[in-house]
């Protein structure tokens, strides 16, 4: 960038939730512009793509509305994106099995079933039709299963390809007249305003946003103000399955934090290590490869004969209380947050982007927006 750089909006991260921000800051007219280092282990370069928070049960309750307003904006966003031939996402409706490993397990399906169908009626979507399956039910829609117990069905969860989301995000916003720049960001506070260079050039900024994703602690240090965002990483497997056609198979979930998922024409995604004490090294571990394949082929004992195509690795934003930093940050009038959403990224971070966007333009989201702001840490 040259010195003195203006734009209205300056983000930095150039992941999904960069993006998610530039993209609408763009369809509103507003001239953003993305920084991004291109560091490797970004989550969503490795994130699996489930949206079905309706089978979600670790997460807090203020998880729940902002989990509902990101599935009615999916839709929306989803025909935005191809109005503005910004390329395929992988998005699809496949369904979900949510499994019950043993007997055990499976006495606790009709009270979980009873949980999402309530989840269902509050509002919140990507559920669908409810249906309790036996093990060959659950077979007939997942083959290369175990002989299972039982599982709930959900009709209309669906999976994303994060990379793809990624990069349609970044041509619909680069569409919007939104700019794109590889290279180090720093902030510095003045008075209370943050002031941004880029590479050691000045960048005249009127609004600044931390999309930093596990990175975001180290600009929030700069600026004197708590991000407690650290990185959790997880390694995931993608396999492919030759002589099968996995593009319509479910997604699995269950009790477990394990999941698989698949694309066309036969790749299965089995997921995920969720390693606290990782730091940002970006390496495969004996123990974390181990993890997710046994985990895998005890929940389906047919992919043993798949092809390992590649490992993944992402370095999750993880906040201390499960939940995303979203908003203007405390005692500085031009610094917004937009981090800290976990392994819930890909569900959660288009419209999280979206409702930034709204704020930085004077905009209420549909939602309360106190219970992810940065505050709550102060």
């Amino acid at each position: 960038m040259t010195a003195n750089t203006q734009t209205d909006v300056l983000v930095i991260g150039g992941g999904l939730l960069g993006w998610s921000v530039a993209y609408r800051l763009g369809k509103a007219g507003v001239q953003a512009t993305v920084v991004d280092r291109a560091d490797q282990g970004f989550a969503t370069q490795a994130g699996a793509g489930i949206i079905a928070p309706g089978a979600s049960f670790r997460s807090p309750a203020a998880f729940f509305p902002l989990a509902a307003a990101s599935m009615r904006y999916y839709p929306r966003l989803l025909e935005e994106l191809k109005s503005d031939n910004a390329g395929d996402t992988g998005y699809k409706a496949t369904g979900a099995l949510f499994i019950a490993r043993d007997q055990h397990e499976a006495e606790l399906l009709p009270e979980t079933m009873s949980a999402i169908a309530a989840r269902r009626a509050a509002g919140l979507g990507n559920i669908g039709e409810l249906t309790m399956l036996n093990g060959t039910e659950a077979r007939e829609l997942f083959p290369v299963l175990a002989g299972l117990p039982a599982a709930i069905y959900m009709s209309e969860a669906a999976r994303v390809d994060g990379r793809l989301l990624r990069n349609a995000l970044r041509a619909g916003a680069l569409l919007h007249h939104a700019r794109q720049h590889e290279g180090s960001a720093a902030l510095q506070v003045t008075g209370n305003r943050a002031i941004a260079t880029v590479d050691g050039v000045g960048v005249g900024a009127q609004i600044v946003v931390i999309a930093g994703g596990a990175w975001s602690k180290v600009l929030g240090d700069q600026c004197n103000m708590n991000i407690p965002v650290y990185p959790q990483r997880g390694q995931i497997l993608h396999l492919t399955m030759p002589g099968l056609e996995t593009s319509d198979w479910p997604i699995v979930e269950g009790f477990h934090t394990h999941y698989m998922l698949t694309f066309g024409p036969n790749r299965v995604v089995c997921g995920a290590t969720r390693e606290h004490d990782s730091g940002y090294e970006l390496r495969w571990t004996a123990g974390g490869v181990h993890e997710v394949l046994s985990e895998a082929l005890r929940v389906a004992p047919g992919l043993a004969s798949g092809t390992i195509a590649g490992i993944r690795i992402g370095l999750r934003p993880f906040s201390p209380d499960l939940l995303p930093i979203l908003g203007p940050a405390p005692g500085l009038d031009n610094l917004y947050l937009c981090t800290g959403h976990g392994p819930s990224g890909l569900q959660l971070g288009p419209y999280s982007g979206a409702a930034v966007a709204a704020m930085i333009q004077g905009e209420s989201p549909e939602i309360d927006m106190m219970p992810y702001s940065a505050e709550r840490f102060q």
